[in-house]
């Protein structure tokens, strides 16, 4: 029984609170990576669980939270399969009942207490999302995600009870108010599987009125599972990153926020008044991001001191702690994944294929690639079946191209990397990771410039005539660099860029894309093409403006992945080399940038770029220096 004393008349009653929380797992489970085949240290649900144990254990029992922040049953091999899975057995077939979510038993076994729904979960479409979620354990809560009769599609938030022990010796009640909120272009972004049947609200509306629901429903603390990252501070209108604008509002105490894969507090930020990035507050409210793909976790230790008036925040330390790579998985989590973990290896090395070239992703960033130029190929194959006896195949097609793996925040890992010879269904997969959909517009020149400089925002601006100097912008999101196939443009370094990375205008006069041409003409401004790109860029993914203006010629519920694989199985690939794109030149003037430690095999590989080796950095990657 508790026993709660009555609050205090003279000395402060404090107790503590553990907050630990995971997010952006994207259904890693096991310590492996299924594209490249190998062992992957310190990545997955199985060891940090290793972690979360322990760290759960250093606290009084009762007096801690394990939350969870989305995006963690979809974006890898596992979740692809398992969908696929279910779309055969879905309504059940012969008594076959639709697999299990591996990821969900995990969290099962682990004792989540509350989860959030990340914008990936609906990459699958809703039924097999709410068959996973059936299995849930736990609570998942979202304030801002609607059904199509826009009633709540789960829970809006939860209301849970701890007793914690006091520093006057009695246990006291504690409520916590858990509610979720995720990125309101959900609904956009997947609206080739989801249609009407998903609705979403502007986060901070809805946690606006969440927020002092929970505290009438007597929540001593308010904490937001925030999908949604670290980006402008000033609030507007339908924001995907709007952490900054969410923690000002009055009665949140504390943050969970993710979807950018970013790590907070750590190293990277710029301190500004309304961000703290040694301390772990935004707006003077504690905050946690906890990476991705299990590879740390999040942990939020609250001082409380019990007032008159209800519980406050004293004091905090947020941290976020690396999994140690050589911990051995947890064995209840590792169990729960092994069915699993043994159809990812029974299925994945399927031979689907075969190149003559070298496939790989180490240069993408700058300078065209065979890997690229498969996909390129796939797509534009596919777009002119599908505009056979239609006007628009009278126009030019172009493919809008991009790589999932450029290292960056995944590790010098994080790369492409397929010889020649055999090529399986793993490798397959990794040319194109997420299962977006082929669509296709009709697009002007002008469009096309628009889409280009906004890829452009990439780069950093450099100084003509200084040497090594940084290339990349690390708050750029490498995913979100598209090149087009069929074209060709110079890219002038010396102007600045003209938006900033989340796509937001910052220079619109700026020009760094030049000489822009189409079968070695000129593109004029009213020039009329047709571009193959997928549902995401349509849904304004990635801030592609120029995608909502031109004219939508036919949005398919074909998958990227699936065109890619049909096109892998019709014969062995060599992709021509072709033109693309190039930097403008600026003489005496050299940039550097970081690659895999694979890289260095295939520099020869690359076309019209002078780059040299620098030699290995202290994080793995190696680095190169570019002459422009």
């Amino acid at each position: 029984m508790t026993n709660e004393a009555e609050p205090p008349t003279g000395g402060t009653t404090t107790a503590r609170l553990r907050i630990l929380a995971t997010s952006d797992l994207h259904s890693h489970l096991l310590p492996h990576d299924y594209y490249a085949d190998r062992p992957r240290p310190g990545m997955g649900l199985a060891q940090a669980a290793r972690l979360i144990r322990r760290l759960r254990a250093e606290w009084p029992e009762g007096a801690s939270l394990l939350l969870d922040n989305g995006d963690s049953l979809t974006g890898g091999l596992l979740s692809d399969l398992l969908a696929a899975r279910f779309r055969l057995l879905a309504p059940p077939v012969r008594g076959d009942s639709p697999p299990r979510h591996p990821m969900v038993a995990a969290m099962n076994v682990l004792g989540y207490d509350a989860a959030t729904l990340g914008n990936h979960e609906f990459d699958h479409g809703l039924p097999f999302l709410r068959s996973a979620l059936s299995e849930a354990e736990f609570p998942v809560v979202s304030a801002n995600i609607l059904g199509g009769d826009n009633a709540p599609l789960v829970r809006t938030s939860v209301l849970i009870e701890r007793e914690l022990p006091g520093s006057d010796g009695s246990r006291h009640r504690l409520r916590v108010g858990i509610f979720g909120v995720g990125p309101p272009q959900i609904a956009d972004w997947n609206a080739t599987v989801l249609g009407h049947r998903v609705r979403t609200r502007d986060i901070l509306k809805a946690a606006g009125e969440e927020i002092p629901r929970l505290r009438d429903a007597g929540a001593d603390l308010v904490i937001a599972l925030c999908h949604s990252g670290i980006g402008a501070e000033d609030p507007e209108p339908w924001m995907e990153n709007a952490a900054l604008p969410l923690a000002a509002l009055p009665g949140l105490d504390a943050l969970i926020v993710g979807h950018t894969h970013r790590i907070f507090p750590g190293d990277g930020w710029l301190r500004t008044a309304a961000l703290d990035p040694e301390a772990g507050t935004l707006h003077g409210k504690p905050a946690l991001e906890p990476g991705f793909h299990g590879l740390h976790v999040g942990v939020l230790d609250l001082d409380l001191d019990r007032t008159p008036t209800g519980w406050r925040i004293g004091g905090h330390l947020a941290r976020v702690l690396p999994v140690p790579p050589d911990a051995p998985p947890d064995e209840a989590v590792a169990e729960a994944a092994a069915p699993a973990h043994a159809f990812l290896q029974a299925f994945t090395g399927w031979p689907v294929g075969d190149t003559r070239v070298p496939l790989n992703s180490y240069f993408d960033l700058v300078a065209p690639g065979a890997a690229l130029d498969v996909v390129a190929d796939a797509k534009r194959r596919e777009a002119q079946r599908l505009l056979r006896g239609r006007p628009e195949a009278e126009l030019p097609i172009l493919c809008a191209l991009r790589s999932f793996k450029t290292g960056g925040r995944g590790g010098p890992g994080n790369y492409v990397d397929i010889p020649p010879g055999s090529i399986a269904l793993r490798q397959a997969a990794d040319l194109y990771l997420h299962p977006n959909s082929l669509c296709l517009l009709e697009i002007t020149g002008r469009g096309l410039r628009d889409w280009l400089e906004r890829s452009a925002a990439l780069f950093r601006t450099l100084v003509p005539g200084e040497t090594d100097q940084p290339l990349l912008d690390p708050a750029f999101a490498p995913y979100n660099f598209d090149t087009i196939d069929g074209l060709t443009w110079d890219l002038d370094l010396a102007a600045p860029p003209r938006t900033d990375p989340e796509g937001r205008p910052l220079h619109p006069g700026a020009t760094r894309i030049r000489n822009l041409r189409h079968a070695g003409r000129p593109v004029g401004e009213e020039d009329r093409f047709v571009l193959a790109t997928n549902s995401f860029r349509l849904g304004r993914g990635g801030g592609f403006e120029a995608a909502t203006r031109a004219r939508l010629v036919l949005q398919t519920h074909i998958l990227m992945p699936d065109v890619v694989l049909a096109y892998l199985r019709e014969g062995p690939v060599h992709p021509a080399p072709r033109p693309r794109w190039s930097f403008a030149p600026l003489p005496g003037t050299t940039a550097w940038f970081d690659s895999g430690p694979g890289a260095l095999a295939h520099l020869g590989e690359v076309r019209g770029r002078r780059i040299e080796p620098l030699g290995p950095t202290p994080e793995g990657f190696d680095r190169f220096r570019l002459h422009l």
